[in-house]
């Protein structure tokens, strides 16, 4: 059976509902996952805003969660180290834990959230990046999932501007 990642709250390539973005209460979906291969030591999560001008912009960095959950609940605390054995690093917006879509005015912004099953344990700090955590993964990937959602944040539907540069919602970001 191969390795996948969904979530209730929206599906493959579908919208993303505000109440997970900075126009909404800006916390993260739950999320679920098939079983992770024999040998997997732990599990690692990123989602990145694959369409930010200047590259992918990202929303949630999570590492050394243990394989044995099943899934995540929504509106998982933004804590360093969670109850459940997690990490989080940090996202683009310089912070730990989720932050959600916050695209500027355009078109729909693609949002991919991927997870991976690890065959050890990540030695990172807590503050760990993005671009760490997949340094430390290489070679290490026994198998991935992805999901892709998509949003627009209603100051690229309605045309408002808010006075800032990120978008509908103040939060900046993408």
């Amino acid at each position: 059976m191969p390795f996948t990642v969904r979530s209730e709250a929206f599906p493959e390539d579908g919208a993303i509902p505000p109440r997970y973005t900075c126009e909404g209460l800006d916390i993260s979906p739950a999320l679920a996952w098939s079983i992770p291969p024999a040998g997997t030591q732990t599990l690692a999560f990123v989602m990145e805003d694959i369409d930010a001008p200047g590259g992918a912009f990202d929303h949630w960095v999570l590492f050394n969660l243990p394989p044995a959950l099943d899934g995540l609940p929504e509106g998982l605390p933004k804590d360093i180290n969670l109850a459940n054995g997690g990490i989080h690093g940090r996202n683009s917006y310089g912070s730990m834990g989720y932050r959600g879509p916050c695209p500027p005015k355009g078109p729909p912004h693609n949002y991919k959230l991927s997870v991976y099953a690890v065959d050890r344990g990540l030695s990172l700090p807590a503050v760990a990046t993005k671009e760490q955590l997949r340094r430390a993964l290489q070679g290490h990937v026994m198998a991935s999932s992805m999901l892709i959602g998509t949003y627009q944040g209603k100051a690229a539907v309605d045309g408002g501007d808010d006075g800032d540069d990120g978008g509908g919602g103040g939060g900046g970001g993408y």
